[in-house]
């Protein structure tokens, strides 16, 4: 996944070429120098960053010394900066936010850090030609790789001041929880908190319950060793999701983020989820695996307690690696497969369950025969135009099937056996996402 690109595709002459690996090839290899540089200009001049201990300054000086690397790197080798490599940048905003330093005084400390690296580019351009147009070419791209991590900085910190914000304070901490026992505040600042978030505006209104939980996180509080951090930075971006123009309700509540969004007045949950998704992704490209269950849609504020427990339902059955599971985007049958345990899995016939792990090896294509057969309504010309096979080739496999099984798939009880053998052989990963 690429975050951005300082690459060049001009082409140079020879002798500035060389230059310019030459260049870059030294910067790399005195990252720790350069960052010593920076490091002392930011104790220099910032009296917030000297005032601080010897800890806090080996994790501003690694911080810059990454942050040259990783750009320096991308440079070298003609590609994008990738979000994970600008992860860490994210995390030690996150730092600098918790430690109470100004945004101001980080988004200085980052400029002297890129000055530290620019003025050991220009020294190590030296006095040639070549190696004065060797620096000059690289103005441009490490102003646009400056500009991205600066703006990915900047909003990591941001993101995380407005989660320790009053608006995921105690004021949304009420609120949610006169939500999920049901009950709209009838006067007063909760109710206008609740109508800034399109919630009880209309006694019909459409709404979901998201509930996500943090999995893994680099992000540590530094006195309890909890994901405190990663749970307030996954509120902030979980408020954002939001499709009617509104941010979206998201608190805190014990190891679990809380959101309540209201959808639009089609009442559709499809943009929401592909902005869950989204969110999901970014934040594991940032260091924090996170698990979201999405409720059905529900309407009315008496109806968020049963949509409450159903985003945790859905969250339970997802795998370890996370994902988003929305209960609207997947069919019952699936839901039941879903929650099966083990004892319906013991229930399998011993000959059935042998013949689809031998498929699944092979790729699974009688399984995938059996579920565009049973799509089709036992249409098998359909079942082949879905498979892209000739309908010979599917009759083959009904048949090769039936004789491995002993199930025919055009009885529909024996169908029906054979798509649960194949549901709770699946892995319980993300669906409907």
């Amino acid at each position: 996944m690429s975050a951005g690109s300082h690459s060049d595709s001009t082409v140079y002459p020879d002798e500035v070429q060389a230059e310019r690996i030459r260049i870059i090839g030294n910067a790399y290899a005195q990252a720790e120098q350069i960052a010593d540089a920076g490091l002392s200009a930011i104790l220099a001049q910032i009296p917030s960053y000297a005032a601080r201990d010897s800890t806090f300054h080996a994790d501003v000086h690694d911080q810059l010394t990454r942050l040259c690397r990783s750009g320096l790197s991308a440079f070298l080798e003609h590609r994008k900066v990738t979000v994970e490599e600008l992860a860490y940048t994210r995390r030690a905003a996150v730092r600098r936010a918790r430690a109470g330093l100004t945004l101001v005084d980080y988004i200085t400390a980052f400029r002297l850090g890129q000055q530290a690296t620019w003025k050991a580019l220009l020294a190590f351009a030296g006095e040639s030609e070549a190696g004065r147009q060797a620096a000059l070419s690289m103005v441009a791209p490490l102003a646009r790789y400056n500009d991205l991590v600066s703006t990915e900085a900047a909003n990591a910190y941001l993101e995380f001041q407005q989660a320790c914000s009053a608006d995921f304070g105690r004021e949304g901490q009420d609120l949610l929880e006169r939500l999920l026992a049901g009950a709209l505040p009838e006067r007063g600042p909760l109710l206008a908190k609740a109508s800034a978030h399109g919630i009880g505006a209309e006694s019909t209104a459409a709404m979901v319950v998201v509930t996500a939980t943090v999995l893994d996180s680099q992000l540590r509080a530094a006195q309890d060793g909890t994901d405190t951090e990663a749970r307030q930075l996954a509120a902030a971006a979980m408020a954002g999701v939001g499709v009617n123009g509104l941010r979206t309700l998201a608190v805190v509540r014990g190891t679990e983020i809380i959101a309540v969004p209201a959808l639009n007045r089609s009442a559709s949950t499809g943009e929401l989820c592909e902005r869950l998704q989204a969110m999901q992704r970014k934040l594991s490209a940032a260091g924090i695996t996170l698990a979201v269950g999405v409720s059905t849609v529900v309407a009315g504020i008496a109806q968020l307690p049963t949509a409450y427990q159903q985003s945790r339902n859905a969250l339970g059955l997802l795998l370890e690696a996370g994902g988003v599971l929305a209960l609207p985007h997947i069919t019952p049958f699936r839901y039941l497969m879903l929650r099966a345990d083990d004892t319906a899995r013991h229930l399998i016939d011993p000959g059935i369950a042998a013949v689809l792990s031998d498929d699944r090896t092979r790729g699974g294509v009688l399984a995938d025969t059996i579920r565009a057969f049973a799509a089709a309504d036992m249409n098998l010309r359909e079942a082949a135009d879905t498979l892209r096979i000739h309908h010979n080739t599917a009759k083959y496999r009904l048949r090769r099937i039936q004789d491995l099984t002993g199930r025919s798939v055009r009885s529909v009880n024996d169908l029906i056996e054979l798509l649960v053998a194949i549901e709770l052989q699946q892995p319980a990963a993300p669906v409907g996402s």
